[in-house]
């Protein structure tokens, strides 16, 4: 079970020099259900996801880079690339801050994975995450494989 809550952040208050970065490649094979490849550096997924918003269901495979470049030409959509930055926060947790690239470029999510439904629901986001968007579909990456950026952040 993946649960998280993702931010629409706008301003990062300090230098991403010191974190971990990875340079993420992502594209969908199906959208119903959602089947989704990537590539982590030199690591490459398939991914199947359940339905739902903060909780769903997901099972991912390690593939080779050979599958990786297959898939890839069955994808539908845009392809997505962006940068992770993995920032570690107050209470334990991580924050994904993704920077979107192409024609992405300038928009900047971040994301935090949680072991249970009930501290999702209780975390407090510091400041510079933004707003919640967690519930708004055009910011998942489905939708912006589809559609590109939702309408108020073009």
């Amino acid at each position: 079970m993946e649960i998280e809550r993702k931010f629409l952040t706008k301003e990062i208050p300090f230098s991403l020099d010191k974190f971990l970065c990875k340079q993420i490649i992502q594209a969908y094979v199906s959208f119903q259900p959602t089947i989704r490849i990537r590539k982590s550096q030199e690591q490459f997924f398939l991914t199947v996801k359940g339905k739902g918003h903060v909780a769903r269901e997901e099972f991912e495979i390690e593939i080779n880079q050979h599958e990786f470049e297959g898939l890839l030409k069955k994808t539908d959509g845009n392809c997505i690339r962006k940068k992770r930055y993995y920032i570690p926060i107050e209470s334990g947790y991580t924050a994904e801050l993704d920077l979107y690239e192409g024609e992405l470029e300038g928009l900047m999510t971040t994301e935090v994975e949680f072991p249970t439904l009930e501290e999702a629901e209780t975390f407090v986001a510091p400041w510079w995450f933004g707003k919640d968007i967690s519930l708004e579909m055009g910011y998942k990456n489905t939708a912006l494989a589809l559609y590109g950026k939702p309408k108020e952040e073009v």
